[in-house]
């Protein structure tokens, strides 16, 4: 592998102005396609064939209902007074509203046709309003419309607020601290470099990568059903893996620069090695976010289908673009004073990181257990994580505002009814036996109220509205949900019953993660394994690694929901609401930090196999290859942060807190289990951390380390050589 991508690099240097062409040809071809071809993107997640997603199929089947995006505007009457009193200021709203473009109606909470949009002291009501547009493709100047009638309506002593997914804007991609992420990651490549031009032409090439995969899901998006986040965590992931592959190579080819090779020979030497190491961290990347497809749910399909092609197109620009712009940038990315100096460059030893590994693997006994102490520690509120996909808006918006106006108004529970479909040709009086049973003898707990049935044409199939008494992201409403199911496959016998609705979503999904995850572990840590292995060539360090990385889902998930349901912490990250995590984010978690972890341990152990390879001992070789990749891997690991934190004070929806866990784990991974608990227990080990059973001898050897690779007119492998 390392002389077919040492042939690959100098092919990129040869032909440098080619290659420079073809990935700007497709990075403004994709950008194109993305301007004409993209289209809306969706915030519901369902898993189709589960009851909820069927029952909602089936309802508009029945009833000819749906499809259309709504919103619900909520209206309070100034104190001391009610609605009636103010049926003028409402109907001027209602009508309003009714006149902006793309609705096709807006009731009117006063209206006797629309029973319930009241609250029993008619302080408060709500008026829902319907558009001819799916969720997704309300216009901005629809939703400022539906916002100056608001404003209209305040103005005349009414207190208006609006929430419902057709109010909610699509998350966007590149906000002011998203940069910030990406000048902190630029500063961090500028003291490495020690260039500010370098640290310039690395992000840019990076941008090149993330620019052509983004823009392909943006493509996409104009011929699937894509989530919003798709794109996102496509770019976040992207940005960070394509800053850090070019960070390697070109350090390693500014090392051979100073060891006296030309630029030509350096290019190849630095794909050759570098470049493997590179395109074999990227393989364990990919396959971690490619076993999402495995788990059967079509949304995390496509989150990790967009992630792991992002990743592909960044490995594929570190091996082949940055050595065509390393060609042309020559010496020059080289500090003046070693550019002009013929042969050999003498540079400063490391002092401090060969200081940290000898006092790691000195005291390696005290080094393991105090990190495997830390971290479990850090992982004991993952005991009482919970999970939703019900997303709670930030607290200063008028989303939340209309939330915590309906809650207060109609009880805890209205803003998550649960919808009980009932099909076959008795639904009508099996559904009015049932209401009877729930609301008038309580045959089921924690419900608030029932709303009589409504049927279809034909009276083939009948809807009940049952409101729970707590909230829609409680346990004890997902309890209900269950509860419910239970109660009507034994009561209501010759009908098919469905109960859904968003709680009675989220219960589901949340089922089908919890039976995807383990399936998911053993798919994607077995695969990596094995991979590992044959970089390694060894069963013991592939397993320091793999236990290492189960020590980092742990802390950095404990962390997650201290600080986002126990509220720890939480002005830090700007957090206005506390409340469960969403439900993909440990599958995401464990998805994504996977394969960032394996490649810190691919790139630090990479160089203490290679220096042990040569006949250092075991302990020399730690020091050795610690000494060589810590600073490269430091500063990998604190640009990745940067990028992942830059998507944390902003954040919205679900993006906030999987870009906060990923920020943390990999804080966690790199600085505690890379660099402290993986040489300890490696010196622990001995060499016997290097051992391979002789019925696994057969198996290929990757080179990772590149010692296949030699310099022209040498015979001595080229790392013998640039010690």
């Amino acid at each position: 592998m390392a002389r077919l991508l040492s042939r690959l690099g100098f092919g990129a240097h040869r032909h440098r102005g080619a290659v420079l062409l073809l990935w700007l040809v497709v990075l403004a071809g994709t950008g194109i396609g993305a301007v004409t071809l993209s289209g809306q993107t969706s915030d519901s997640f369902s898993i189709p064939g589960q009851e909820s997603t069927t029952a909602l199929q089936q309802i508009k089947k029945d009833f000819g209902a749906g499809g259309g995006a709504s919103a619900q505007v909520v209206v309070q009457a100034p104190p001391g007074s009610n609605l009636p009193k103010n049926a003028g200021a409402v109907n001027a709203l209602v009508e309003e509203l009714s006149s902006v473009p793309g609705v096709v109606g807006a009731k009117n909470p006063l209206d006797p046709k629309t029973p319930g949009a009241l609250n029993p002291q008619k302080t408060t009501g709500y008026s829902t309003v319907s558009f001819t547009v799916p969720t997704g493709g309300v216009t901005d100047d629809q939703r400022a419309a539906i916002m100056t009638a608001l404003d209209h309506a305040r103005a005349a002593g009414l207190t208006a607020e609006v929430t419902g997914d057709a109010i909610q804007a699509p998350p966007a991609v590149g906000g002011v601290t998203e940069g910030i992420g990406v000048v902190v990651a630029l500063l961090i490549l500028a003291l490495t470099y020690g260039s500010l031009v370098m640290a310039g032409m690395n992000l840019l090439s990076a941008a090149v990568g993330v620019g052509i995969g983004a823009l392909g899901v943006t493509i996409a998006t104009g011929f699937l059903d894509l989530q919003s986040t798709t794109p996102i965590l496509a770019t976040m992931l992207g940005l960070a893996v394509g800053i850090d592959y070019a960070l390697f190579i070109i350090n390693r080819y500014r090392h051979e620069l100073r060891q006296g090779a030309d630029v030509g020979t350096a290019i190849a030497t630095a794909v050759g090695t570098a470049g493997s190491a590179v395109l074999t961290a990227g393989v364990t990347v990919f396959i971690a976010l490619m076993g999402l497809v495995v788990v059967g749910i079509p949304f995390l399909t496509q989150m990790g289908v967009a992630a792991a092609a992002t990743i592909l197109v960044a490995v594929l620009v570190a091996l082949t673009l940055v050595p065509a712009v390393l060609s042309f940038l020559g010496r020059r990315v080289l500090p003046r004073k070693q550019r002009a100096t013929e042969g050999p460059v003498a540079v400063r030893d490391r002092g401090f990181h060969r200081g940290w590994a000898t006092a790691v693997t000195k005291r390696r006994g005290f080094a393991l257990l105090l990190a495997v102490v830390a971290l479990g520690v850090l992982a004991i509120p993952v005991t009482s994580m919970q999970t939703t996909l019900v997303q709670t808006p930030a607290a200063d918006t008028t989303q939340a505002k209309a939330k915590h106006l309906l809650q207060t108004s109609f009880g805890p529970g209205f803003t998550g009814p649960l919808i009980v479909l009932f099909e076959g040709d008795t639904a009508v009086p099996i559904a009015n036996q049932v209401m009877g049973a729930l609301y008038g003898t309580g045959a089921v707990a924690d419900i608030a109220a029932v709303a009589p049935p409504s049927r279809n044409h034909d009276a083939t199939a009948a809807t009940l509205t049952v409101i729970p008494k707590s909230g829609p992201d409680t346990a004890a409403t997902e309890q209900l949900v269950t509860d419910l199911r239970s109660y009507l496959d034994t009561h209501a016998t010759g009908v098919t019953t469905y109960v859904t609705g968003a709680t009675a979503v989220s219960v589901d999904v949340a089922t089908s993660l919890d039976e995807a995850l383990p399936l998911y572990l053993v798919l994607v840590v077995g695969l990596a394994l094995v991979l590992l292995v044959l970089v390694f060539r060894s069963l013991l360090v592939p397993l320091v690694g793999v236990l290492g990385f189960l020590l980092t889902i742990g802390a950095a998930l404990g962390v997650t929901v201290a600080v986002f349901q126990w509220g720890w912490l939480a002005d830090a990250v700007n957090l206005d609401t506390t409340g469960p995590l969403l439900s993909l984010t440990p599958i995401l978690m464990i998805g994504i930090l996977f394969g960032l972890a394996m490649d810190y341990q691919i790139f630090l152990v990479s160089r203490m196999h290679e220096a042990h390879h040569r006949g250092a001992e075991p302990q020399t070789a730690i020091t050795t290859g610690f000494r060589q990749a810590a600073p490269v891997v430091v500063a990998a690991a604190l640009i990745m942060f940067s990028v992942f934190a830059g998507f944390v004070p902003t954040g919205e929806g679900p993006i906030k807190s999987i870009a906060f866990a990923l920020a943390i784990g990999i804080l966690f991974d790199a600085f505690v289990v890379r660099m402290v608990l993986v040489p300890a227990a490696l010196a622990l080990l001995g060499e016997r951390a290097w051992w391979l059973p002789k019925w696994l001898r057969w198996l290929p050897a990757l080179d990772v380390e590149g010692t296949a690779v030699d310099r022209p007119g040498t015979r001595e492998p080229v790392d013998a050589q640039v010690r």
